[in-house]
């Protein structure tokens, strides 16, 4: 029997975690995509990174500085796995410069062109020094660095010029000037987009009267954010540092970016100040700092032919009526969104709020986005006197802010708002309705894998699972009170509940279906699988024969297709038009076959988090959500499988093309056509038969 603790069993984390980016920054190389959806990839690749340097790099760098080694199951020290990050990307780069030439030249053959100052024409030049000095020159700030003026404070992801000057009388000076967030990362002229600090380094002479650049290049400082984004990304990291040490370690740098060829001694003035060494930097030839900010120029609606078509999403029977609750009655729904329209989830709360029969509504708000019909509704309702309880996660990550004005929103309105639970963060994700209809109370549940946002509902695939079944609403009651009282941990009867109860139903059931050898199945959709425990029951699984299948967007430890420890399993990875985010569990031979979650098989949500698992009992259900995994494993354009060195690779798109994506647009759009008028039995019948020929 082989060891399930030997660290070769194991990727690390960080290095998977660049391997799902590659993967986005493989959709930015694919030609056969539209040349602003391969932009959008690059933006998203961008700000992927960014976090990444600010969570998990500066945790790796903390956890260094302060000499530990503990790490994970792959048994890499935290230099190890620094070293092995920074030649990752630095191979990278040349595939990125490439990446961006590319785009550009074919953005250029539409008409759309980014470019610097100087390769203007002169009328553009023209409107442009309008632009600086009306818009741009008031704001920015020129900073002069000697002994009497500071280096100044750079907050995180801060961005500008640094520049070496000469005065008349040949005294060499360094300079800054900060290129506040306020302001376009381009400047527009008709078509053609311009990084403004090509702008601003033309216009030197005017910030700095009396001054000859010498040299001159655009930077932009990451710094460790661990503590602003604490218990998500970096929690494993956070529970390993003491306090006293974190408060040292805050807001260090981590990251130094700038142009190629920058010159030697305006570089030593910078790594001087920002306390960083070479190893730190990475350089770029033509791509702007910040990739994140080409969703400037993504979001520019006169070339929106360049993205890929937009799908609007449907909503079929039995919810095209205008009481949802009367549907809810009769029987149990499962919405597939964006291809089901998240419409529906925002009337339950409005209809709600509005009905004078309402005596009250409950739920959990992660990221509700910043104009959320949702979240006005709830304030409508406790208005209108109904008791309204809102467990609002103050820590979720980079929407602190944004949730704290909605639950003070909320209190003003009347409602009950919970902050949360000391020591774990809410990720479950629940809303709960109780009407009177004379001397009886009716509860209505509706339980999801992701976020009450309308906004991201429209580019996250998700489950949602609306039910008034008695036990569920008992379990909904149950978890609510806990959430709003002194309850210790608390375990509930149908539903699931992390920290106590999620991760030993899922090793149990794993266990049960191993007991089937060859002929077990099992299926596991989620963003990553990091948890060792969870691993090495499927590995226990694997030797026993059971096969299984897991699709696994983001970070997988797992080590697939080990001879004598798991022949049997196989990883996937969907990358595509919609960012994946379900949480899916599916066992083939047990009484319930398949769960949806909001937790990810990891640590964190395991047993660090409120999270929710729920069983979908209704057999129709169930099979309406195995058709959709199984349509996922016969992609063939969108899926990659990861294979036993820690590489991925995309899956030869052999026969048919399959398209889980489009092809899901098409079943929706088909169903809607097709249901009209008709009786809810005859369109659940024709759901079930067009799913299947899909």
């Amino acid at each position: 029997m082989n060891d399930l603790n030997d660290p070769e069993l194991y990727f690390n984390r960080e290095l998977s975690w660049l391997r799902f980016n590659s993967r986005v920054l493989a959709q930015a190389l694919d030609r056969s995509l539209p040349p602003l959806e391969r932009l959008k990839f690059l933006a998203i690749y961008g700000t992927n990174l960014d976090e990444f340097y600010m969570i998990r790099v500066a945790g790796l760098k903390a956890l260094y500085k302060a000499r530990i080694q503990q790490t994970g199951p792959d048994k890499l020290t935290p230099a190890e796995q620094l070293a092995q990050i920074r030649a990752y990307l630095h191979k990278e780069h040349d595939t990125l410069e490439a990446c961006y030439q590319s785009i550009l030249t074919e953005l250029e053959k539409h008409g759309l062109s980014i470019t610097t100052f100087d390769k203007l024409s002169d009328d553009a030049k023209a409107h442009v020094r309008d632009i600086f000095f009306d818009e741009i020159y008031p704001v920015i700030i020129p900073i002069a660095v000697d002994a009497t003026h500071p280096f100044p404070h750079l907050n995180n992801l801060s961005f500008g010029l640094a520049l070496t000057l000469r005065d008349k009388t040949g005294n060499t000076k360094h300079g800054l000037v900060r290129i506040p967030r306020i302001l376009p990362r381009f400047v527009q002229t008709d078509h053609t987009y311009v990084p403004i600090e090509s702008v601003v380094e033309h216009f030197t002479d005017e910030l700095f009267p009396g001054f000859d650049k010498v040299s001159s290049t655009p930077f932009r400082v990451t710094r460790n954010a661990d503590i602003e984004i604490e218990e998500e990304e970096a929690d494993d990291f956070l529970e390993i540092l003491q306090e006293g040490l974190r408060s040292r370690n805050k807001g260090s740098m981590v990251r130094l970016e700038l142009r190629e060829n920058t010159d030697a001694a305006l570089l030593r003035f910078l790594l001087s100040h920002l306390n960083l060494n070479e190893q730190d930097i990475y350089t770029y030839q033509s791509l702007p700092l910040n990739l994140g900010a080409l969703w400037q120029i993504v979001g520019d609606k006169r070339f929106a032919q360049l993205l890929l078509p937009t799908f609007t999403p449907k909503i079929v029977p039995p919810l095209d009526t205008h009481n949802i609750y009367e549907v809810i009655e009769k029987e149990d729904i499962v919405l597939y969104h964006p291809f089901d329209s998240f419409e529906p989830i925002v009337q339950f709360i409005k209809q709600a709020a509005s009905d004078n029969e309402t005596i009250a509504i409950r739920m959990t708000l992660y990221r509700a986005g910043q104009k959320s019909p949702i979240v006005k509704a709830l304030i409508d309702a406790a208005r209108d006197g109904k008791q309204v309880t809102v467990l609002v996660e103050l820590k979720a990550r980079f929407d602190e802010e944004n949730n704290l004005r909605w639950a003070r929103a909320l209190e003003d309105a009347g409602a009950h708002v919970v902050y949360g639970i000391p020591g774990l963060k809410v990720h479950a994700k629940i809303a709960q309705v109780i009407k009177r209809k004379g001397r009886k109370l009716y509860s209505y549940v509706h339980l999801a894998t992701g976020n009450y946002n309308p906004t991201t509902a429209k580019i996250y695939t998700d489950i949602s699972y609306f039910t008034a079944k008695e036990e569920i609403s008992k379990d909904a009651t149950h978890f609510f009170h806990f959430l709003t009282g002194f309850s210790a941990y608390t375990k509930l009867d149908t539903l699931y509940m992390s920290p106590v109860q999620i991760k030993p139903k899922l090793l149990k059931l794993i266990e049960k279906e191993s007991a089937h050898g060859k002929e077990g199945h099992i299926i596991l959709k989620a963003n990553s699988l990091v948890d060792q425990d969870i691993i090495k029951a499927l590995y226990k699984a694997s030797q026993k024969g059971c096969r299984i299948d897991l699709i696994i967007r983001g970070i997988c430890c797992l080590k697939p297709q080990v001879e004598g420890v798991s022949e049997t399993i196989r990883v996937y990875s969907i990358i595509g038009k919609y960012l994946e985010h379900p949480r899916i569990y599916w066992f083939k031979h047990q009484k319930i076959r398949c769960y949806i979650s909001s937790a990810d098989l990891m640590p964190r949500n395991l047993v660090r988090r409120i999270e929710l698992m729920t069983p979908i009992q209704e057999a129709g259900l169930s099979e309406k959500i195995e058709q959709i995994l199984r349509l996922q494993l016969k992609d063939n354009q969108l899926r990659w499988e990861l294979l036993p060195d820690g590489e991925y690779r995309k899956v030869p798109a052999t026969g048919k093309p399959i398209n889980n994506h489009e092809i899901l647009e098409q079943y929706v759009n088909k169903l809607h056509a097709k249901s009209k008028k008709k009786t809810p039995e005859y369109v659940s019948r024709l759901a079930h038969r067009i799913l299947k020929e899909t």
